[in-house]
Formats: structure tokens, C-alpha cells, sequence
């Protein structure tokens, strides 16, 4: 199919697609058998060293199952916080008022440029040295928190950019028929921009998932990533531990991405028109919403503006 943005290829081109995808088949084909042979010639292919992830229970039991509540937990309240303050600061950059604008701006900007893993740090050193949480607990408040600061800045940038990419007209029409700027934002441009941010959103929701296992590699947080070095060190089996962790990592995100792309279907879909026919009746019920009553003209059906 060809289109302003689209050549159609034609049989060389064809030809050429069809010659790329066999070779790159069969590099990725070579890079497998060289990663296979590699790991039996160490060992790593051994049956007791998988044995203890594939058919034992005691070292999910013990160590993984454990070590991947906490990574839902922190990744959970980190999801719940950052979301409406993102989305609370990415309103915030398009106000009218400079005094909410700026400060809004320059919140957004420091924290979006600051590593997450200093932020935790940081996090962390400030609630040993200023709070009284416990030295159990103090590894997960501050991962939170440095999810929490770092992703509601980024999630501030794509809740601005997905308000921004509507129509003007949008905002236009609005005002039009009398509405303030809030409700405008509030009825007119979120719930349209939501389904386009959507994407985004979840890639950012993958990302603090992720993230979480920086907590576990520098601040002796029990997620599943420094339960599995436990685990491996106990089992003697460190490559299958990985490859295992990472399975996990990749369900769990495939779960969340299948969810919102589930999501976005059914918002579209609720967003298409029913095609039902308005009476005349229907229009004489038009409600004020300016300080004029306004309304529709009947099309002959002996009303009028």
C-alpha cells in the first residue's frame, strides 16, 4: 500500500527485506548456539544447578517470592504518588499564573536531571539522619522516594507534552461556551489526552519496576534482585539465577504493558459514538453555562437562538 508517508517496495526492494531478515535470522541463530556451547562448557547447563529454580520451592519460597513482594511494594506506592503529583505538576507548567508556572518548571526540571540513584541516596542519609525510621525499614522509604521524585518529573513532562499535542480548537470551543480553565482541563483536555499519554505512561511505570533493583544493589534493599544474589550464593548457581530473575522481570512487565494496551482498547472504544439520534426534544434541555442561557436552533422545528 503506498501513501504520502509510505512507498510500497517494489521487487528489488523486496528481494533486498527478504535477503536482511534471513542473514540477521541466522546471526541471531549463531549468537544462540555460541551462548549455548559457551554455558555447557562452563557447566551452567547442569541440571543441579537449575534444579533448585525449576523443581525445588524452597528457593522461591525463601528468597525469590519474598524478594519480588518487596519490589511490588515499593514499585506499587511509588506508581500511586508519582501519578497525581506528575500529573498535579504537569498542569501546574501550563497555567496562566507565572508564580505556579515557574516554581512548577523549576521543581520539574531539577529533579528530571538528577539521577534516581543519588536521589535514593540521598533519600536514605536523609532519613537516618533526621527521622526515626528504622534501620529495616529506612531501604524502602528511601527507594520510594527516589522513585517518587525522580518519575513525577518525568511523568509531569508527558502529562504537559500529551495536554499540548490536542487541537487549539479544543481549548477554543470551550471557551466558547463559557467554561472556566479548569473545567476545561478537567472535562475537556485530560480525558482526551490520557488515551494519547497512555503509552508513555506505561513505558514510565516499566521503568520504576525496574528501577527498583538499584535500591537492592547499593542500599541492601531485599528486592528481587538482591534476594536472587543471596540465593545464588547459597545454591552455587549465579548464571541460571539471572536468567531466571530476568524471566520474572519480563512477565511482570509484559503483564503491565498487556493491561494498559488493554486499557487504551477500551477507552477508545468508549469513546466512539453510539450513533444515536437527538431529538428536538433532547436540545430544548440544554443547561446555562455561561450567564446566558444558550440555545440550540430547532433546524425547523419551530424554535431558535
Amino acid at each position: 500500500m503506498t501513501s504520502v508517508l509510505y512507498d510500497a517496495p517494489g521487487p528489488r526492494a523486496k528481494r533486498r527485506n527478504v535477503l536482511l531478515s534471513v542473514l540477521f535470522f541466522l546471526v541471531l541463530l549463531l549468537g544462540a548456539w555460541w551462548a549455548w556451547s559457551a554455558m555447557s562448557d562452563k557447566g551452567q547447563l547442569e541440571w543441579a544447578k537449575w534444579r533448585p529454580w525449576l523443581a525445588d520451592t524452597e528457593a522461591w519460597t525463601t528468597y525469590l517470592l519474598p524478594g519480588l513482594g518487596n519490589t511490588l511494594k515499593a514499585a506499587g506506592l511509588a506508581m500511586v504518588i508519582a501519578l497525581p503529583l506528575g500529573a498535579l505538576f504537569g498542569i501546574s507548567r501550563l497555567s496562566d499564573h507565572i508564580s505556579v508556572r515557574v516554581p512548577s518548571a523549576v521543581v520539574v526540571e531539577f529533579f528530571r536531571a538528577i539521577p534516581v540513584l543519588i536521589l535514593m541516596v540521598f533519600a536514605n542519609q536523609f532519613y537516618s539522619d533526621y527521622t526515626d525510621i528504622s534501620v529495616e525499614e529506612r531501604p524502602l522509604y528511601a527507594v520510594v522516594t527516589g522513585l517518587v521524585l525522580y518519575n513525577a518529573s518525568v511523568l509531569a513532562e508527558i502529562v504537559r507534552a500529551g495536554i499540548q499535542s490536542l487541537p487549539k480548537g479544543q481549548t477554543e470551543a470551550a471557551k466558547a461556551i463559557g467554561l472556566r480553565k479548569g473545567q476545561t482541563m478537567t472535562s475537556i483536555l485530560l480525558p482526551q489526552s490520557v488515551t494519547a499519554m497512555l503509552p508513555a505512561l506505561v513505558s514510565q511505570l516499566v521503568v520504576i519496576v525496574k528501577d527498583t533493583a538499584l535500591g537492592g544493589a547499593l542500599l541492601s534493599f531485599t528486592e528481587l534482585l538482591n534476594a536472587r544474589k543471596t540465593a545464588a550464593s547459597y545454591y552455587a548457581s549465579v548464571i541460571p539465577s539471572f536468567i531466571v530473575v530476568a524471566v520474572v522481570f519480563i512477565a511482570l512487565n509484559l503483564l503491565l504493558t498487556s493491561l494498559a494496551s488493554w486499557l487504551e482498547r477500551r477507552m477508545r472504544r468508549s469513546k466512539k459514538s453510539t450513533g444515536a439520534v437527538v431529538g428536538p426534544g433532547a436540545l430544548d434541555e440544554l443547561e446555562t453555562v455561561g450567564p446566558n442561557t444558550v440555545k440550540a436552533p430547532d433546524h425547523g422545528y419551530g424554535g431558535g437562538v
